[in-house]
């Protein structure tokens, strides 16, 4: 079953990177790849195109009022710090706490609480340079996300939070955040995986504007404004 869409059958392809270039897979991941650790993966569904690769303009980028209420919330307060991948303690509690309660809200498949093996596997062992973004509130780990840092742009890999900072729209603040950075970093693009038409949880990718998205096998196109909301 589909992971994105449970009416529907998912296919992928995956190839096992002993080596792989930070120049390399940033021309893979244009043409719809995606990366956890050395495996890179992606979608190969018959009939179906609703994974689309979406990139935001980072200098040209416009937050819209919803956007700038999160920055307003946020800015000064939670920073985050950037460091090579590591999975220290708090690290592994906090990713353990999250998919506990994502696994409550949206009925995510079961996970082992301290299973540092598949995470580091998936975050720490990294073919190319990846940075981890420690976000704290008072002291105390409040959220993380790990960033593909390429020749061309930030690439958004997995993103989690504590619970108690919800309502501060973490995970918006952290593309709003990398979308600063790249520009900071006179790099031109932050790429956002997959949108999918017909998810609501993939929704927000559609919300950060200018952007552009790819079809397997095609060229870029301009993302219409709420592009994740319904039919494209």
């Amino acid at each position: 079953p589909c992971g994105y869409l449970p009416d529907r059958l998912q296919s992928l392809e995956y190839i096992i990177a002993t080596s792989v270039s930070a120049e390399e897979y940033q021309v893979l991941m244009e043409r719809g790849w995606r990366h956890f650790g050395h495996t890179l993966f992606r979608p190969a569904c018959p009939g179906c195109v609703r994974c689309r690769t979406v990139r935001v303009d980072a200098a040209r980028f416009a937050p819209n009022r919803s956007q700038r209420r999160v920055i307003r919330r946020n800015a000064g307060e939670l920073e985050p710090v950037f460091s090579d991948p590591e999975c220290r303690d708090e690290v592994l509690e906090l990713y353990d706490s999250w998919h506990a309660a994502q696994s409550e809200r949206k009925g995510w498949p079961g996970h082992f609480p301290g299973d540092d093996g598949q995470f580091h596997a998936s975050f720490v062992h990294q073919p190319f340079r990846v940075e981890q973004w420690e976000y704290r509130l008072g002291g105390k780990l409040a959220g993380v996300g790990y960033v593909d840092v390429l020749p061309q742009a930030l690439s958004a890999i997995y993103f989690f939070y504590d619970e108690a900072v919800r309502d501060r729209s973490p995970g918006i603040w952290n593309v709003l955040r990398m979308i600063d950075e790249a520009d900071r970093r006179g790099l031109p693009h932050v790429y956002l995986g997959y949108l999918v038409e017909g998810n609501a949880g993939m929704a927000y990718k559609g919300d950060f504007h200018p952007a552009e998205y790819r079809e397997l096998g095609k060229d870029w196109m301009p993302l219409p404004r709420k592009a994740g909301a319904g039919e494209w």
